[in-house]
């Protein structure tokens, strides 16, 4: 099954409720430049149902070059965005449980 693409949501959007594409793809850009915005300014943004995007900071830690692994180094703290979703995604996700397990299944055996 193939990715779900920004243009993809444009044009299921422009179908379904008479708007140009163009016009649908405006409000779209915005939608990401606003949350992009806001996490950027440290604002975390809550879309009920949907979930929670949050800036958090991530340790700083060691890593190991696989090819050279004598030699140590440092990966320092930064700040990355965590998505937590909602209840109705979550529920809604949870129904493909058995379908993935059964992917898993095949490809191991494969």
């Amino acid at each position: 099954m193939a990715n779900l693409t920004k243009r993809d949501l444009v044009m299921q959007i422009s179908k379904s409720t008479g708007i140009t594409q163009q016009e649908v793809f405006e409000v779209i850009q915005q939608t990401l430049d606003g949350i992009t915005e806001a996490l950027a300014t440290g604002r975390d943004v809550e879309l009920r149902n949907f979930g929670v995007f949050e800036v958090r900071l991530t340790k700083s830690r060691v890593g190991r070059n696989p090819n050279k692994p004598e030699n140590d180094v440092v990966i320092p703290a930064r700040a990355t965005v965590k998505f937590k979703s909602g209840k109705i995604m979550r529920q809604r996700v949870l129904l493909r449980t058995d379908e993935l397990r059964g992917q898993g299944n095949a490809v191991a055996t494969a």
